[in-house]
C-alpha cells in the first residue's frame, strides 16, 4: 500500500497534518521531499491535536486543575 501525506518536522519528530489509518507501531518507509516555503500549509494546532487521537476523561476541560 502506498500513500502520500504532508507532514510537518519539529526537529524531532514528523508530524501528519490529516489523521493516518494505520495501528499504532505499524513500520512505515518515508521519502522526503521538501516542500517550497510558498506552497508549505499552516499547522493547525487542533488539526495537529486531533490527529494524536487522545483519549482522556469526559471533563478534561472543565476539571483541568485537577488534572
Amino acid at each position: 500500500m502506498s500513500q502520500k501525506i504532508t507532514a510537518v518536522f519539529d526537529g524531532k519528530v514528523f508530524y501528519p497534518t490529516e489523521p493516518l489509518a494505520l495501528p499504532a507501531n505499524t513500520r512505515v518507509r518515508l521519502s522526503i521531499e521538501v516542500l517550497p516555503p510558498q506552497k508549505q500549509e499552516s499547522v493547525s494546532f487542533l488539526a495537529t491535536a486531533r490527529s494524536l487521537q487522545l483519549s482522556g476523561p469526559a471533563d478534561w476541560s472543565t476539571k483541568i486543575d485537577k488534572y
